[in-house]
């Protein structure tokens, strides 16, 4: 009838929308033979109804029997009528030649005399229906499944056995599941009645309750299904008279797991005998059940639980308890609860167009979650470029075709059952609307504008149609305004595309009017795609414009990450894995690596793996893991599948309790305490706690009491006075209980304690007074017959009444803190119960001064105990280790050989924990207590190492701090972007651009690559971006072909072991016009009002032309700075010749004074002086780091710099470098200099520009007098003629610096002298003039271990730009660090005399102020 129903709605729903389409085709006569060219036709011709089709009947599951007949019902509705045929196991039937199965008229399926034997089984199987229409399409039914019975046959017999009267008993009776309807019982061979005493479950069995002299004879079970009966073994049931004699309680029958769908009847069995006879009590997930009121719940004979109509609510674990008054026994099964699949949304019909892409929309539920194919016309859909599952159950079609029409269905199945739903898919000529139904599948990129069209011109074709951006999978065209349509802002395109030499043509349209651009996504690498674009206005659709062919860019020749990873637990101790292979395989699969981790863990293990699951066992119960899948082929290892974790099945707990302990309360109750099991034995959650307590003298007498899993302790009250009693405490999981602890014992107080009157007074109290704080301790009143609750502690300045603290009764002493040095306290004690406070007992003390660290206890004023000196003090605990658990966690555990083997802690002491890192040197330590022999210490920071060591104190004795410990934490995924992201166009390269940046602040580990994100849209789904990975810790990179005259957006993510961290800002980057103009960034650094264009060009950094006073000005300053650096060389030249002789001198002169009295087999020659720093803006002198780079990069991070490291000559030269500071940048290829050729403009007071220099020698960071020439001569005097290019060395200005946020390297130079080499460059080695290479777009990884073994060689030199410079070798080494800096610099003031660097120096200032007084005139 349902069936019915909707089939009326729908045909109501059709003729209503064909009603309003003739209507409309009545105003609008002729339309659409104007359209397509042809006579006016009826209104009704140009559009196709969707024609009703479904099923009104589909067959169910059948159980037959051998001979019998079977129908398998089927009825389709549709105009005309359908032709029915039937599939049996997925191929046709064919009924015309079967004498046995024959088609009735509705369509059903008639199976007559059912065969059915051991090898021959024809008609068992599954069945559907399949419905055919001509000219229309095909339909077919859900699956239904044929069984039929098998022959009878026992898997058990019934028994011999005895019951006493009143117990239960059973008799087995176990057949196949197919023939249990057909199971009947017997008594004395007379058809057994069954009633509520007597009663067959549903494997056959057959449960006497309350059984009494009648139940006693011969019992057998029949079997009859269809042929001749079988009969099993008949046996004899004895009914004995009741005794007064006790017997165990057991089982006959327990519970097991089952598996039921929603709607059926389920039985859970359970039958148990003994004496007394046992009630029947049931639990659902530690719920008591009420049977008695329930209509649902039944209490079946002998205890076993009927639920009827079971639904998912019903799912769970099911305890059935019995209990006959002295003990008690339990069982439990897992009830699982199916569902047959069901839509929650069924595809509808829709119209399309050619070339469009739709979606198919089904939603299904289900237990087990059903799997979904979709049929068309009768035949599976396989998935293919242009037919796709997506969102799990959704099937796209792209680029639609003509013979896509038809009928499409959705068939969903589980292990319970199948359902199908429908949907008919009609395609429209192109001149034809699609009419505006209630919304259709369409996906957004086909969401045509096709209102009725009305007569006027056409758009002509859109020109200059491009891809502005080609990726491995998709591509972004752009193009111009058609020429009939200037301006365009009305006209919408649409972009049809197809693969070169495939018929499907796709169309993508553009979001909004006006828009000329769309990104084609989902393509594949290496593929050429064909495009062309088409206007549309509000006339219609106009000229294609010519077709565009474009490759996209091909992809790494490894396997793509496998789809559909799935992990599952399969027992408590495994986990099976199951994957597909990968999509974008690019070759075969050779084998897969599966990876799996415990989590929060940092060791992955691996296994290979051939095929496309596995399971793998000897995992821990109840932890979660974590998976991933690495395809390879011959090319290596692929991109690894996205994590998945899943936890182990839960069990039963593995150990006991923890730390149970018994307190008596009074002369009838105990209150008991435990903690959980360890976490690792525990298995799964704790549900519940059970506790089993008995008398000592009675021990078969146990009472049992369950908690819930969150209590932690229990009163056990209503005990008997003055008797001891046995305890014991057992974990539950869902999975039932764990073992228990060991019984312990606890005897109850024959009278109960006084609390009608406070407590008397504390028999003791000592004080032992600290700076600030004092210790105090005590010992209980001497009348322990009075309830003490607690002590109060009262303490103040001359009076004990300003601060009150209240402690647990069993504690005996107290640390009172954050008091005042040098303070005269007053400190009172008083015990406390329920009637109130006692008498106080009084002590004073006074706080030692703040200078006093020593541990001698002062005088106690007016104490009536005299203090003792400090006892010897504890052994410090041993073993201490440092086990890493997180990012921000470790576990401190450690030994104490003061207490027994068993290290067992029965008394007060604590333990102290203390903890710091050593980055940065002066952080604190941090502190914490603990009472066990473990601690865990959280918030720590990522990657980094701590130490720890721990002490322990009991009373007034304290022990040294152990030895100490370290760990470092566990990596994690960075948490702050990459930093100072510049992006700077290559010279002469306008084509390629370079990206710079710094490592992120928080790094949380190695850095072990960046992803460059690219692309025109800055808003653009972070997927549609471009990527170019960098490995290792490189901090630049190029990237090459792009667009001219094109803005980029450029973000920069980095990597670590443990995954990506967060994204930069976007930076923007036009790229330039021409290969002469540099290209502009939106982050350009404010260059100051000092700022002047550079001297080397005859454009401006924007591209216009210099004026001529500017080429005036730049020629003045040339010959002046010529002119002038001319005679500084003559000048330091006379200088150094004149210097040299005196200087040596001196030189050996301060070595001897500074070794005073040590003595040196060497001569003068042997003494080396230290590397030093030289700061130029500063003239400043600081010892270098000694320790070799091996293999300096241009990427070094470089060595920050603050005021800190700053010492002014003067205070006016201070003032004017702060305007005017400059840093040099060391590590640079040529290619990175030539980028800053363009930013001079400010003027230092010292100008040393680095010129690149390949390297040409390498250069020990070890203080040699061999580094340099020995002639001072020919140092000064050879010249050296620079190569091409070196005038592109720069240096940035202060702003600039600033702006960046980054300091930048200082020059390192090797001298032979203190400032000689300052003012006369020494020359290196001749060699031939090579440059660096440019910036690589890959990581050089082949050039780096060439390299491994040379240092970085530049060259810096003093003069004017253009001339010819003697070149000075410059290094730049790493930070020094802090000890050997000084060291260092201590070295450097004894070796050197004061007055000498400061006569350099002041000589040098004077050449400085004069050649800046000349510039600036």
């Amino acid at each position: 009838m349902a069936a019915e129903r909707g089939a009326r709605r729908l045909l109501s729903t059709s003729s209503f929308w064909l009603y309003c389409l003739l209507l409309l085709g009545r105003r609008t006569p002729g339309a659409a033979a104007a359209r397509s060219g042809s006579a006016p036709q009826s209104p009704g011709a140009s559009i196709r109804t969707f024609t009703p089709f479904y099923f009104l009947v589909e067959p169910v599951d059948t159980l037959s029997v051998r001979g019998s007949s079977v129908i398998l019902n089927c009825s389709a509705y549709s105009e005309p009528s359908p032709k029915i045929e039937w599939k049996k196991d997925g191929t046709f039937l064919n009924l015309a030649s079967d004498d046995r199965r024959q088609l009735l008229p509705d369509g059903s399926l008639f199976i007559s005399n059912v065969v059915h034997s051991k090898h021959n089984k024809p008609d068992e199987g599954y069945y559907q229906c399949v419905a055919t229409v001509e000219s229309l399409g095909t339909i077919v039914s859900r699956t239904a499944k044929l069984t039929v019975a098998g022959l009878p046959r026992f898997t058990s017999q019934p028994e011999p056995s005895s019951v006493y009267a009143g117990n239960s008993a059973i008799l087995n009776c176990e057949v196949n599941a197919d023939l249990v309807p057909f199971v009947r019982w017997e008594q004395n061979r007379h058809p057994l009645l069954l009633d509520d005493r007597v009663i067959k479950l549903p494997s056959g069995m057959l449960v006497i309750s309350n059984a009494t002299e009648g139940d006693g004879g011969l019992y057998r079970c029949i079997v009859e299904s269809g042929g001749p009966p079988k009969y099993s073994d008949e046996v004899e049931l004895k009914v004995l008279p009741d005794t007064e004699v006790t017997s165990d309680l057991v089982f006959l029958k327990q519970p097991s797991p089952l598996v039921r769908v929603i709607g059926q009847d389920v039985v859970l069995p359970c039958v148990a005998s003994g004496l007394p006879t046992p009630t029947i009590k049931w639990m659902k997930n530690e719920e008591a059940l009420d049977t008695e009121s329930s209509e649902r719940l039944v209490l079946l004979a002998g205890g076993s639980l009927e639920i009827s109509d079971v639904t998912e609510d019903d799912a769970g674990t099911y305890f059935c308890i019995a209990d006959n008054g002295n003990e008690t026994i339990e069982a439990q099964a897992e009830l699982t609860v199916q569902a047959q699949p069901e839509f929650l949304k069924q595809p509808t019909n829709i119209y399309a167009h050619e070339s469009m892409d739709i979606v198919f929309e089904c939603e299904v539920t289900g237990k087990p979650t059903p799997t979904v194919k979709w049929v068309k016309n009768g035949d599976m859909v396989i998935p293919s470029d242009y037919f796709k599952i997506v969102k799990e159950h959704n099937l796209q079609v792209l680029g639609l075709v003509k013979s896509d029409e038809g009928f499409y269905q959705c068939i969903a199945e589980n292990d319970v059952g199948n359902a199908q739903a429908g949907a008919q898919l009609i395609i429209l000529e192109h001149d034809v609307a699609i009419p505006t139904l209630p919304p259709t599948s369409l996906t957004s990129a086909t969401t045509d504008h096709l209102a009725p069209a009305t007569t006027g011109p056409l758009p002509s074709a859109p020109r200059d149609v491009v891809a502005s951006l080609v990726s491995t999978r998709f591509i972004k065209l752009t193009w111009r305004t058609p020429a009939s349509d200037p301006h365009g802002d009305n006209l919408t395109y649409s972009v049809f595309y197809t693969k070169e030499g495939v018929a499907r043509e796709r169309v993508e349209n553009t979001s909004r009017p006006g828009e000329m651009q769309v990104t084609i996504q989902n393509l594949m690498p290496a593929t050429v795609y064909v495009f062309r674009v088409m206007a549309q206005n509000k006339h219609g659709s106009g000229e294609s414009s010519a077709p565009l062919r474009v490759e996209t860019q091909p992809e790494v020749q490894l396997p793509g990450p496998a789809p559909n990873i799935r992990a599952y637990a399969t027992s408590p101790t495994s986990i099976t894995v199951t994957w597909e292979t990968p999509v974008s395989g690019n070759g075969e699969i050779q084998n897969y690596k599966l990876y799996y981790m415990e989590k929060g863990t940092d060791k992955e293990q691996d296994v290979d793996v051939s095929s496309h699951s596995f399971t793998i066992n000897g995992l821990k119960k109840y932890t979660e893991y974590s998976f991933r899948v690495v395809a390879y082929n011959k090319h290596g290892p692929g991109v690894s599948t996205q994590d998945v974790a899943v936890r182990t099945l839960s069990d039963v707990p593995s150990a006991a309790p923890q730390n149970l302990s018994l307190e008596v309360r009074n002369s009838k109750s105990i209150m008991i305490h435990w903690q959980p099991p360890a976490p690792a034995t525990q298995n799964g959650q704790i549900t519940g706690y059970k506790i089993r307590y008995r008398k000592a003298s009675r021990k078969s007498d146990v009472t049992e009491t369950l908690v819930s899993g969150t209590q932690l302790s229990q009163l056990i009250e209503g005990l008997d006075r003055g008797t001891e009693y046995n305890f014991r405490v057992a974990a539950l999981t869902i999975n039932g209980t764990g073992p228990a602890t060991d019984w312990l014992s606890a005897e109850t107080f024959e009278s109960d304690l006084d609390e009608t009157r406070v407590p008397e007074v504390p028999s003791s109290l000592h004080v032992r007074p600290l700076v600030t704080s004092i210790v105090v301790s005590w010992t209980p009143p001497e009348n322990q017959n009075i309830v003490v609750r607690g002590y109060a502690i009262g303490y103040g300045i001359g009076s004990p009444h300003a601060q009150t603290i209240k402690v647990d009764y069993k504690q005996r002493y107290y640390t009172i803190e954050n008091l005042d040095p040098s303070s005269h306290y007053v400190i009172t004690l008083k015990a406390f119960n329920n009637v109130g406070e006692g008498i106080p007992l009084y002590e004073s003390a006074v706080t030692r001064p703040h200078t006093d660290t020593s541990e001698v206890d002062l005088f106690v004023i007016n104490a009536p105990y005299t203090p003792v000196p400090d006892p010897t003090p504890m052994m410090p605990p041993v073993g201490v280790q440092a086990s890493i658990l997180s990012h921000d966690t470790i576990r401190i555990t450690w030994a104490d050989n003061s207490l027994p083997k068993h290290q067992k802690i029965t008394d007060s002491r604590y333990y102290t924990v203390r903890w710091k890192t050593n980055i940065p040197a002066n952080t604190k330590y941090k502190n914490a207590n603990a009472t066990t022999l473990s601690y865990l210490v959280t918030g720590l920071k990522p990657n980094t190492l701590y130490e720890f060591s721990v002490m322990v104190t009991k009373g007034r004795r304290s022990s040294t701090w152990s030895m100490t410990a370290h760990g470092t934490t566990f990596e994690l995924v960075p948490t702050s972007p990459p930093k100072d992201v510049t992006v700077v166009s290559k010279e002469g390269k306008p084509k390629t651009i370079i990206v710079n940046w710094q490592p992120p602040s928080e790094a949380n580990g190695k850095i072990t690559g960046y992803i460059i994100y690219y692309s025109t849209d800055v808003n653009a789904e972070i997927h549609d971006w471009v990527i170019e990975p960098v490995v290792g810790n490189r901090l630049t990179h190029q990237i090459q072909e792009l667009t001219l005259d094109t803005p980029y957006y450029f973000k920069i993510q980095a990597r670590n072991s443990k995954g990506m961290g967060p994204m930069s800002e976007a930076v923007q980057f036009r790229t330039p016009k021409a290969s002469g103009s540099g290209g502009k960034g939106s982050r350009l650094p404010d260059l100051g009002s000092d700022y002047k264009p550079p001297m080397s060009g005859s454009n401006s950094p924007h591209g216009s032309p210099t004026s001529p006073l500017d080429s005036n000005m730049l020629l003045v300053i040339i010959v002046s700075v010529g002119v002038i650096t001319i005679v500084v060389v003559v000048i330091i030249a006379v200088f150094c010749t004149r210097r040299t002789t005196s200087h040596q001198k001196k030189k050996r002169a301060a070595c001897k004074s500074v070794n005073g009295s040590h003595k040196y087999k060497g001569n003068s020659k042997d003494v080396k002086p230290p590397d030093l720093w030289i700061h130029h803006e500063r003239l400043e002198l600081k010892p270098i780091d000694k320790s070799p780079d091996p293999n300096p990069i241009m990427t070094d991070t470089p060595i920050p710099r603050n005021s800190q490291d700053i010492t002014p000559v003067d205070n006016s030269m201070d003032s004017n470098i702060h305007q005017r500071r400059n840093s040099y940048r060391g590590h640079e290829s040529e290619d990175s200099m030539s980028t800053l050729a363009g930013r001079r403009g400010m003027r230092p007071k010292m100008m040393m520009p680095f010129d690149s220099q390949p390297p040409q020698q390498s250069v020990r960071n070890t203080p040699s007098t061999d580094t340099m020439p020995a002639s001072s001569s020919q140092t000064c005097c050879t010249d050296h003629q620079d190569p091409e290019g070196a005038t592109s060395s720069s240096y940035l200005a202060s702003s600039q610096e600033e702006d960046s946020g980054q300091s930048l390297p200082t020059a390192h130079v090797r001298p032979s002298h203190p400032l000689k080499s300052f003012a006369v460059p020494a020359v290196p080695p001749p060699g031939p003039p090579t440059y660096d290479p440019a910036l690589p777009s890959t990581p050089l990884l082949s050039q780096q271990a060439l390299n491994h073994h040379i240092h970085s060689v530049k060259t810096a030199s003093i003069g004017t730009l253009g001339r010819s410079r003697p070149p000075m070798p410059v290094v730049v080494p790493s930070a020094p660090e802090v000890q050997e800096t000084t060291r260092m610099l201590e070295d450097s003031e004894s070796s050197y005399e004061p007055d000498e660097l400061t006569k350099e120096m002041a000589h040098l200032e004077g050449l400085m102020k004069d050649l800046n007084a000349i510039t600036t005139a």
